[in-house]
């Protein structure tokens, strides 16, 4: 399980995030939403190691974050950020080989480009293989940093349970591709991988997470499954919009409409 405890941490004696708990199991999808400059990107990147927090504490699988072994670590966790900056004149399956990195001694074997072929299936990218990176529409580069991501924790790993933490995955994609995306994360989770992703769109927290963490002004206002915290109150309290909860006519799910953009 990765696991954090009243998380707090502030800049210049301000908390940007103030007593924030969530926990993550093996096989369980757990989106994180909010308005912006809530903390999201934040706590993910205090799950990842990437920003120290002013308090509280990270465990990975019953131990503190900061006692696994890098190493080790990248063979089964993988992280794609919200910008993915890359500017050399790679070609697309070149990117997604160096999610293989961790696992590699001396050179790529063929099981490495085996999984990187698949993963470049997965992720809608197999034609794009020979192109170069830079040349891709930012949709496009999303998806290979996913097939990227993906690659690095593909196959279990003895000893270890495997995370995903995502940080707005469907940014630049069109409707077809984030619920792409998000079908390849559930499938992923449903396979004992742990998955968080932070999402701007309740609906498709709705849809594809177990559980969902609202927060609001860098703290915890509501947690819990869909049906408990997907309210017309509570997300019109958290988003300042007045809503209608409905019901996906296929999966049951809560289905959020917006009715009025000032309260």
């Amino acid at each position: 399980m990765l696991e954090a405890r009243n998380l707090r941490f502030s800049v210049s004696g301000k908390y940007l995030l103030s007593d924030v708990s969530i926990k993550v199991s093996p096989g369980q999808v757990v989106g994180v939403a909010g308005p912006n400059g809530a903390g999201k990107s934040m706590l993910l990147k205090i799950l990842s190691g990437d920003l120290k927090q002013t308090g509280g504490d990270v465990y990975l699988d019953g131990r503190p974050l900061s006692e696994h072994d890098p190493s080790r670590l990248a063979k089964s966790r993988a992280v794609l950020p919200q910008m993915s900056s890359l500017t050399f004149p790679f070609k697309v399956h070149e990117v997604v080989l160096m999610g293989r990195s961790p696992h590699v001694r001396g050179v790529e074997s063929r099981h490495d480009y085996k999984i990187s072929k698949a993963a470049l299936e997965k992720s809608a990218t197999e034609h794009l293989a020979e192109r170069t990176f830079p040349t891709l529409s930012g949709g496009e580069q999303q998806r290979v940093h996913l097939a990227r991501v993906l690659a690095q924790i593909w196959e279990p790993i003895r000893g270890a349970q495997r995370y995903l933490l995502l940080d707005e995955p469907t940014t630049s994609l069109d409707l077809a591709h984030q619920h792409r995306i998000l079908t390849l994360a559930r499938k992923f989770a449903e396979d004992g991988v742990g998955v968080l992703a932070v999402l701007h769109d309740l609906n498709l927290a709705a849809e594809f997470a177990d559980r969902i963490l609202l927060l609001k002004d860098g703290k915890t206002y509501a947690e819990g499954v869909p049906d408990e915290i997907l309210t017309p109150e509570i997300v019109s309290s958290v988003f300042d919009v007045a809503v209608r909860i409905l019901r996906h006519p296929d999966s049951g799910k809560p289905l959020i409409v917006v009715t009025d953009t000032h309260l």
